[in-house]
């Protein structure tokens, strides 16, 4: 249900380390279902000095212990994601009507607070700049994710299957980032497709159909995808096969048409809002 909430908390010598995980009404538990989906637990770190957003310096172990605590103890039966921003990144966030931020200050639920500073007051854009920030993203990213699918075909029909999975990466992430900055201001600086695709879908559920997760393999073609980002790149040891990419392409095809869907809508209506 909804109001169910990872009491999780840590802090660390001369940094105030503020996790708040945010909740949304459609909380869904469904891996039994033909779609096999189930909503992840986010949380929020908010810390007061900038190292402390480096993830591999500070934050690799508890990333590692939450995979461990869902996938071999089983003391977890969610998967937990968390971001990590500075309390200035977060204020600016604010600051410029970013949604995102604007969410997690109207519905986040504090779990660990070792500074009891305040976030700052939001500020929501005009219609008319919400409107242009949204085209801006749009022409950006959408783009640019149809260039690296090209080049993902190409490089399929050629033969060269790590380049192909990199740039079929590349896609899915680009397209991920655009409907994330389309619809919320905002997207998490991370190339972890698992993580950013979570992050979409939760704005909307049409982005689930783009990844069966039923089956097996089906979750294991996604894994190698979501590998992609750095082994197909500089790892001897990964393979990936035509077929496999003949089937991530379908899927990132599908994600790609309901991704265009999503963002045309959102400006759609921004456009209404700003003409009313």
């Amino acid at each position: 249900s909804g109001d169910q909430h990872l009491h999780f908390g840590t802090s660390m010598p001369s940094g105030g380390v503020h996790p708040i995980s945010y909740a949304r009404g459609g909380w869904v538990d469904e891996p039994h279902t033909a779609k096999g989906y189930q909503s992840d637990f986010d949380l929020l770190v908010i810390v007061n000095k900038d190292k402390l957003t480096d993830r591999v310096e500070f934050w690799a172990t508890a990333e590692d212990r939450l995979n461990r605590e869902l996938a071999i103890t089983k003391t977890l039966c969610t998967p937990v994601n968390f971001i990590v921003h500075t309390l200035q990144e977060v204020n600016d966030g604010l600051a410029h009507g970013r949604y995102f931020f604007m969410d997690v200050a109207r519905d986040g639920i504090a779990l660990y607070e070792s500074d009891p500073s305040e976030l700052h007051q939001p500020k929501p854009k005009t219609p008319t700049q919400a409107l242009a920030m949204a085209r801006e993203y749009h022409g950006e990213w959408f783009p640019a994710a149809m260039q690296r699918f090209e080049l993902a075909k190409i490089a399929v029909e050629r033969g060269f299957l790590k380049p192909a999975a990199f740039d079929m990466h590349q896609t899915a992430e680009f397209l991920y980032h655009c409907v994330l900055l389309v619809c919320t201001f905002y997207t998490p600086h991370v190339h972890n497709l698992g993580f950013l695709r979570t992050q979409a879908e939760r704005i909307d559920p049409r982005l689930i159909d783009a990844w069966p997760r039923d089956q097996r393999f089906d979750r294991s073609r996604f894994e190698k995808l979501k590998e992609a980002y750095v082994k197909a790149r500089y790892s001897k040891h990964y393979r990936i096969t035509a077929e496999e990419l003949a089937w991530l392409g379908e899927r990132v095809e599908v994600l790609g048409q309901a991704v265009q869907v999503i963002c045309e809508e959102r400006i759609a209506a921004l456009e209404q809002a700003a003409a009313a």
